[in-house]
């Protein structure tokens, strides 16, 4: 059977954005991978960016839709900026990318969800990291083997002050942004109250379920959902942490419902006492009443 390659690989051999056909061959083993890799390429038209943390959805009609924070130099740097990109026969050919949302700071993780409805829902977060990475750079002299380019460092200041620090800071949030047409025309941004990198679900009572983490307020992490449609969130209940654990190192949630009705929630866990670890919490049907408890398991 074929191995499955690593998250690092994969971004390797795609230069940031790669899409890989898998077709499911059946439940997932500890010994074996549970899927083939049919073919690996890359669908980016601009190679020389870095597209991060894409996002990948399958409309009932049938087209792929495909999210990233494209157009950018790193993994952290002021120029990301959320992209859109369509397929319609399968993944083998894809559209030119499209800017969803370009703010004046950097765009980051991006999701994507179809509700039942047919509105797409696109997530994303304001980010202020490259300050820290700019404010080293301009602290290099000519010279010196670090130093950046002069053309780099006026293009990251360029970047930087068009705004000022105290509107940056305003602009730091957790964001969202709805079609109703099939992203032909897309909402200003809004509050979204909490960010994952592969943003909500869609569940079978028709609500719409976002586990994430609440940024740059609290830092706590948690479940929101929408009863009309994406329009507006409410936060449902905070994520406890394990004792030892913080919550400021808990990543990343993700949520899905099974088959008979439990919801799963998977994050990633950065807390030193339990390093490589990650945490699911199964939640009961009768949602959010009650739950069994938490459950630790490997990376």
């Amino acid at each position: 059977m074929t191995q499955e390659p690593t998250r690092r690989q994969v971004l390797a051999a795609a230069g940031g954005l790669a899409l890989g056909t898998l077709l499911a061959t059946g439940r997932r083993v500890r010994a074996a991978p549970s899927a083939k890799i049919e073919s690996l390429s890359v669908i980016s038209k601009q190679p020389h960016l870095y597209h991060g943390w894409p996002t990948l959805t399958r409309r009932r009609g049938g087209q792929l839709v495909l999210v990233c924070s494209g157009g950018r130099e790193a993994h952290v740097c002021p120029f990301g900026r959320v992209e859109m990109m369509t397929s319609g026969d399968d993944g083998k050919t894809w559209t030119w990318p499209r800017v969803v949302l370009d703010s004046a700071i950097d765009d980051r993780d991006s999701g994507v969800l179809e509700t039942a409805k047919g509105t797409l829902l696109v997530t994303t977060f304001t980010s202020l990291a490259f300050e820290a990475v700019l404010k080293q750079a301009e602290g290099y002299k000519p010279g010196e083997s670090q130093a950046w380019a002069k053309e780099r460092l006026a293009a990251w200041q360029a970047a930087r002050d068009r705004l000022s620090p105290a509107e940056r800071r305003k602009d730091l949030g957790v964001w969202m942004l709805r079609s109703t047409n099939g992203g032909l025309t897309w909402s200003t941004r809004y509050d979204c109250l909490v960010n994952s990198p592969h943003g909500p679900i869609q569940l079978s009572d028709g609500r719409v379920l976002y586990a994430g983490k609440e940024l740059w307020k609290k830092e706590r992490n948690g479940v929101c959902v929408s009863g009309d449609d994406g329009r507006s969130w409410k936060w449902l209940a905070e994520v406890p942490t394990r004792p030892g654990d913080t919550a400021a190192e808990y990543h990343e949630l993700h949520a899905v419902e099974t088959a008979k009705g439990p919801l799963v929630v998977h994050l990633r866990n950065h807390n030193k006492a339990n390093p490589g670890r990650c945490r699911t919490r199964l939640v009961s049907g009768a949602f959010p009443h009650t739950c069994c408890g938490w459950r630790t398991t490997g990376c």
